[in-house]
């Protein structure tokens, strides 16, 4: 089968496309036929060798945490799945492929396209998870560092869904988008305190930080310490006393069989750039870049 792989860390060029042996379901798992690919900011640090302390990748390595596509085999002891079934998960072994292995899957819904369908085990899992981990509650205002991205997309929506507000920071080309999730909007960068603290004159209960770009201090100032405040970016946030969440994740097929019906619904909205499965080294490259808005994916055929 044709997957992208790396089998040493750096930039982006050490990503390449060949032929790797298709593999084999275990007990528990199926094999999908990748039809889409989800990309996230995280597959770059991986590649780039930065989290290897945190993350140990056996080199030669195939990138990607989610997949949508269609069940081809399974594995001992695999009973509520059936070969054909339209799914959407997590993959077990690397995603950028033709093929890939997965445990935690959720049906597809046939008003849900491929590209859509894969933007959401990511960056749903990780915004429910933090908005927990925040105790976001309805009358809260909740402050969102970098919000036009995949997580920050779906943070506003089930932030917003809960009875809160949000106010979300982007650069000006996002704006309107934001305030069309339901965000109040304001630009990031020199004077955030202020503007803040002229649209939540009473304050912010709670502090997301989707951009990693020495927003904690800014959050800091705004909460009056470092309480519910929480990063998925900023490694350096331990030093400040910040939570940083990076997992576990919550793997749950009964939430993203909700959340995939609520997007084929409209109830949720999901926005993506597509990219080839060979042009993956490209798609990487404008990760790395950030200011992303939405999704990005790899499609296949």
């Amino acid at each position: 089968m044709k997957a992208i792989l790396f089998d040493r860390f750096g930039g982006t060029e050490v990503l390449r496309e060949t032929d790797i042996e298709v593999p084999q379901p275990g007990p528990g798992q199926i094999r999908v036929r990748v039809k889409a690919a989800g990309l996230n900011a995280l597959d770059g640090k991986i590649r780039s060798g930065a989290l290897e302390a945190v993350f140990p990748t056996p080199l030669p390595s195939v990138p990607g945490h989610e997949l949508a596509g269609v069940v081809d085999a399974l594995g001992e002891g695999v009973r509520d799945i059936q070969v054909g079934d339209e799914v959407l998960g997590w993959s077990d072994t690397g995603s950028y492929a033709e093929y890939a292995l997965a445990t935690t899957v959720a049906p597809k819904p046939a008003g849900l396209d491929w590209q859509h369908a894969v933007a959401l085990p990511v960056a749903g899992e990780t915004a429910e998870r933090v908005l927990n981990l925040l105790g976001v509650t309805a009358g809260e205002t909740v402050l969102m560092h970098g919000a036009a991205g995949a997580v920050g997309t779906l943070a506003v929506q089930l932030a917003t869904a809960r009875g809160a507000r949000v106010i979300g920071t982007a650069g000006p080309a996002n704006q309107e988008y934001l305030a069309a999730l339901g965000a109040t909007a304001t630009v990031y960068g020199e004077g955030l305190v202020e503007r803040v603290r002229t649209l939540a004159p009473d304050g912010v209960d709670a502090v997301f930080d989707l951009a990693g770009k020495g927003a904690l201090e800014d959050s800091i100032a705004l909460r009056g310490g470092t309480e519910r405040i929480v990063t998925i970016a900023d490694f350096g946030a331990h030093q400040l006393g910040i939570t940083f969440a990076n997992g576990p994740q919550e793997r749950s097929s009964t939430r993203l069989a909700a959340l995939a019906q609520d997007a084929a619904t409209g109830k949720i909205v999901t926005t993506v750039t597509a990219y080839p499965l060979d042009q993956a080294a490209t798609a990487q490259q404008i990760s790395d870049a950030g200011h992303i808005r939405g999704k990005l994916v790899l499609t296949l055929d």
